[in-house]
């Protein structure tokens, strides 16, 4: 598809001050934790993320691991982890067993940060994290894992802003019970349009049909194409042979395309075309 044919926009002063309050926020810990959709595991990132982040350790998590291909989900971890120099993290939106796995992370990469502090004289604290990512990739969901076994809450640092509450997950760690919103900053279209996908986009940037347009001819070329085809019973993938099967017909027998392209984007994001992701994997 043509990238003109896609039109997805944002508002440049809402980015602005997400990017604003993220980086009040970052001032507050000492390691950020980064959440990416496991099914887009480049586009859900944001180009410039390591300057946003500047010197702060970062665990990446590719979240929502349970809608993605096993197996190129693992291969997607070896390349991260040798492309970011980040510890990388496939965890689920559900489920608790990778939890030790995070918060282990999380101590080690700040302990450099509490070893410079103490030797400054100060008393060790226990280390400070965030959880920071594209909207809808499951950050509020991975504060909640880390914090219902502990519902501590410590309020209000001093010298810091009231409103930032932090949680006491164990006795080395604390977390900023607020997630921060990397702002979604895009110029390339194919990438937003990824976005929108996974509902990382709000439903007001953008026209249902070619986004859904553009998800059928990436799965036309996928591996996963004859089960799609059998899953929507059609012998090609669009949105017209796909609202003819479902018999949605608007007045002059038209295929209703717009109701069929609500229902192919909800159909991916809840896992009923299969487990896919759809970045390519770079060279």
């Amino acid at each position: 598809m043509k990238k003109d044919k896609l039109h997805i926009h944002w508002y440049p002063g809402h980015i602005a001050k997400a990017e604003r309050q993220l980086k009040e926020k970052l001032s507050l810990v000492d390691v950020v934790i980064e959440v990416r959709d496991s099914r887009i595991p480049l586009s859900s990132s944001y180009n410039n993320i390591r300057k946003l982040l500047g010197d702060k350790p970062r665990l990446l998590l590719l979240n929502k691991a349970d809608l993605a291909d096993k197996n190129e989900l693992l291969k997607w971890v070896k390349y991260l982890k040798e492309t970011t120099d980040c510890n990388v993290i496939a965890t689920e939106a559900k489920g608790n067993k990778d939890l030790n796995l995070v918060v282990k992370n999380v101590v080690d990469l700040a302990e450099p940060k509490i070893q410079a502090l103490m030797a400054k004289g100060l008393l060790r604290r226990p280390a400070r994290a965030m959880v920071v990512g594209m909207p809808n990739v499951g950050k509020s969901s991975v504060i909640n894992k880390l914090t219902q076994s502990s519902k501590t809450k410590i309020g209000a640092k001093a010298g810091v802003t009231r409103q930032q509450q932090w949680v006491r997950i164990n006795p080395k760690l604390e977390l900023l019970d607020t997630p921060g919103i990397i702002p979604t900053r895009q110029d390339d279209q194919e990438q937003a349009a990824k976005l929108a996908f996974v509902s990382s986009v709000s439903e007001n940037a953008y026209s249902p049909e070619p986004v859904a347009k553009f998800l059928l001819e990436l799965l036309s070329k996928s591996e996963h194409f004859e089960f799609i085809k059998d899953y929507y019973k059609v012998e090609d993938l669009s949105l017209e042979s796909i609202a003819i099967q479902r018999k949605w017909i608007i007045k002059g027998e038209n295929p209703d395309t717009e109701r069929t392209a609500i229902y192919v984007l909800k159909d991916f994001r809840e896992g009923r075309l299969g487990k896919i992701i759809l970045d390519e994997l770079p060279e």
